[in-house]
């Protein structure tokens, strides 16, 4: 059970983007909500005029509304900002977007009625999940478009997804025992005003990148066992000289794993082709540099992702009899967040194909046969991999490219700024998604190039062989590559590969 409207953690967040939970609605927030909805009601008997209460929206707001039309004012806005473009997002992102919407209606400052968050509780205990398209926001003045989407079943309208299959809202209440709502003065401002698809977005792009960042070090340690690389680079001395936090517990996780090998740092003489350079290329010498540098970056997403859930972020506000208007909608923090978090990402994968381009290149990888196939020539071995991981870290790049420094003006010049959030973070979604890929590749050619060396990696290095066999063979021959790819990623988004390295618990990932 989650407690919702006081303090929701980044990992029960999570949870809940999986599976529903039953919600529990702190009491004190529950009053305060109560209250808040008391003095929405008696602004509106007493005509004060507040913004979207009483007055149109945006640039609208210079238009007052008559008391009679307060509550059609509200289900107008829902049904007509419910419009966008794209295909829909994927389920944990809407179960996750619902859940954190409701968190934030919960903790009693939007002058909503406790029986509409309710309801709306009701809807994600019951996973009735509105079919949302991921296009469309601007990422300020809320997540407008996506959070209407969200909300429409509460008017048994649109579509909804129960169980993987799409249905009709209204049919979806009817068979879930849930009665459809009409909207009170408000309700339907605060419930499409607010962050929340854009910090789902960001939430499992960060979910994602935290399980890439063990895998990363994994996959750096078993291609310097398949390089015979050298462990000067890892010595602690070097990385506490410098410092940071990230660069010094990425060094250690890969001591940890190459622990015990007879690859690294081999005799020449028994590694055929070994050159005498002291030292080894970027990829595997300045590993613990460039990943522990995205793990300080996803650090700070972490932390501001972490702030934002128990963010109340729609407008206007209520605190006790005041009425205020302000920007909370405004997703700049979520913007930058997401898109360091994407740009940290990707660096994860850009080393990392360059690692594997070393394990391919006869003149890189240190005696191994061409592309890593045992009768070269004849057999194209991991050519193509590495052409695949090439083209996905390309394509990151161009997804990498900063949302939020972008704006365009929208609600006739009222919001004339935008963070571009949703953007930041939907891509940092697919960066994430292709690291994954690019990380999968390397060990699979790191495991090939392992098995190909006439000396024995370390434990923790085997095991992780081990486990990638379990999911593709050691490749003599060129023959059909079947789901190859797609098993060793899920042995990285599943985190079997940072528990086989036995990463996992104390002195993983932050």
């Amino acid at each position: 059970m989650l407690t919702i409207g006081r303090h929701l953690s980044l990992t029960d967040a999570l949870a809940g983007a999986r599976a529903p939970r039953r919600l529990r609605w702190d009491p004190v927030a529950r009053r305060r909500a109560e209250a808040s909805a008391a003095r929405v009601r008696r602004a509106v008997d007493a005509g004060e005029r507040l913004y979207g209460i009483t007055t149109g929206f945006g640039s609208n707001a210079v238009h007052s509304i008559d008391r009679a039309d307060a509550e059609a004012l509200q289900e107008n806005l829902l049904v007509s900002h419910a419009f966008g473009a794209g295909d829909p997002f994927p389920d944990d992102v809407v179960r996750l977007a619902l859940l954190l919407r409701i968190h934030a209606l919960a903790r009693g400052y939007s002058g909503l009625r406790p029986s509409t968050v309710r309801t709306l509780a009701r809807l994600y205990e019951a996973d009735v999940l509105a079919v949302v398209p991921s296009q469309g926001s601007v990422g300020a003045s809320g997540d407008l478009g996506p959070l209407s989407f969200l909300a429409l079943p509460l008017l048994g309208i649109g579509r909804v997804r129960v169980g993987g299959r799409e249905t009709d809202a209204a049919s979806a209440l009817r068979r879930a025992g849930i009665a459809r709502v009409r909207l009170a003065h408000k309700e339907g401002l605060a419930l499409v005003n607010g962050t929340q698809i854009t910090l789902a977005c960001a939430l499992l792009a960060l979910e994602r990148a935290r399980t890439a960042l063990l895998a990363a070090d994994v996959a750096a340690a078993l291609t310097t066992e398949a390089l015979a690389g050298r462990k000067a680079a890892l010595d602690p001395r070097i990385h506490a000289a410098r410092g940071h936090r990230g660069q010094r517990e990425s060094a250690a996780r890969i001591r940890r794993v190459v622990a015990g090998s007879r690859l690294v740092d081999a005799p020449l003489a028994s590694i055929p082709g070994k050159r005498t350079a002291p030292q080894d290329a970027y990829g595997i010498r300045c590993a613990p540099q460039v990943h522990g540098a995205a793990a300080d970056g996803l650090a700070y997403a972490e932390a501001v992702l972490a702030i934002e859930i128990d963010a109340a972020t729609d407008n206007p506000l209520v605190f006790g009899d005041d009425v205020l208007s302000g920007g909370n909608f405004h997703a700049e923090p979520v913007a930058l967040a997401a898109d360091h978090l994407k740009l940290c990402v990707h660096e994860l994968g850009s080393i990392s194909e360059r690692r594997t381009a070393s394990l391919v290149d006869s003149h890189m990888n240190e005696g191994l046969p061409p592309y890593l196939a045992p009768t070269p020539a004849l057999h194209s071995g991991y050519m193509l991999p590495q052409y695949v991981a090439a083209a996905l870290v390309s394509e990151n790049k161009v997804l990498t490219h900063p949302a939020s420094a972008d704006s365009i003006p929208t609600g006739a010049n009222v919001e004339d700024h935008v963070s571009m959030g949703t953007i930041a973070a939907r891509n940092a979604m697919k960066v994430a998604d292709n690291v994954v890929s690019v990380l999968a590749i390397e060990l699979m050619a790191a495991a090939q190039a392992v098995e190909l060396r006439a000396r024995r990696p370390g434990p923790r290095s085997a095991a992780v062989v081990a486990l990638v066999r379990q999911a593709v063979p050691f490749r003599r021959v060129d023959a059909p590559w079947g789901d190859a790819l797609a098993k060793v990623r899920a042995l990285v988004t599943s985190g079997r590969v940072a528990e086989a390295a036995g990463l996992t618990g104390k002195g993983g990932a932050r």
